[in-house]
């Protein structure tokens, strides 16, 4: 399968700096959306260092081949664990995993070495494709969708406290909107040593598109309005600079980046 990928990232119409960052490995498979977080420019630093960090994880052969190594010795314990660790079903999945986690120690580092990034952290989404399968890494509320069939399904859950307090039946989605604290993240990369990352695979085949995107995007653009433009704009370039239009047109409050990836055979 082949790849057709496009991203576009604006700083929109109100704030003065773009704080997102975004990541594409094309030998790889390997696409990232950021967005960062902290006062002043420490957002920017942190979304920046995410994606660097990825990039340098995967652009290490030796680090790939001592990865696998702790990977086939770590997947021998957990056959013997009660609690398995999904992760470990795929190399490419707990690559992913780990390069997300690198990521966040590196920001966590800077942070520590500079009191002026005492604050500093960021979301990230990010994707990796294998033969039929796409894993999936992230931490915060940036998403991941995928079109399949015309159906638009969301496939990451937002690290929020709006929607921890959706799943514990204290707010009902249909009152997210009128939420004051619906852009509060519960988990971030940077703020400490140690940060849990979420992954998981999904199958992937021609005719699916995938979308990465920071919630610039989401905050604005409903689910509905995306799975029109999704669904109508052909290309990954057009579809992409569509939703981006969207998002300022409805005001564009927040930095706006979206990735799109479309599968062919």
């Amino acid at each position: 399968m082949t790849h057709d990928v496009f991203v576009l990232s604006d700083v929109g119409r109100v704030r003065q700096h773009n704080e997102d960052d975004c990541l594409v490995i094309p030998d790889q498979k390997v696409y990232v959306v950021a967005d960062g977080m902290g006062g002043h420019a420490c957002g920017e630093v942190a979304s920046r260092i995410s994606v660097e960090s990825i990039a340098e994880f995967y652009g290490d052969p030796e680090r790939s081949d001592a990865l696998r190594t702790t990977y086939k010795a770590l997947k021998d314990e957990d056959q013997h664990s009660e609690e398995p660790d999904e992760a470990l079903n795929s190399f490419h999945q707990y690559r992913l995993r780990t390069a997300v986690e690198f990521g966040n120690r590196q920001i966590f580092k800077q942070a520590s070495r500079d009191p002026r990034f005492n604050d500093m952290g960021t979301t990230v989404v990010s994707i990796s494709f294998s033969g039929s399968r796409v894993y999936c890494a992230y931490v915060g509320d940036s998403r991941v969708y995928r079109m399949r069939d015309d159906t638009l399904d969301q496939l990451t859950e937002d690290h929020s406290l709006a929607n921890e307090f959706i799943r514990l039946g204290v707010l009902k989605r249909e009152d997210l909107p009128s939420f004051p604290y619906k852009n509060v993240i519960v988990r971030a990369l940077g703020l400490q040593e140690e940060v849990e990352v979420d992954s998981f695979y999904r199958t992937a085949k021609p005719g699916d598109r995938f979308l990465l995107c920071s919630d610039g995007l989401t905050d604005l653009v409903s689910d509905e309005e995306m799975a029109g433009i999704l669904r109508d704009v052909k290309g990954a370039k057009a579809a992409t600079e569509a939703l981006v239009a969207d998002a300022l047109d409805l005001g564009g409050v927040d930095n706006v980046t979206v990735m799109i990836v479309d599968i062919h055979e």
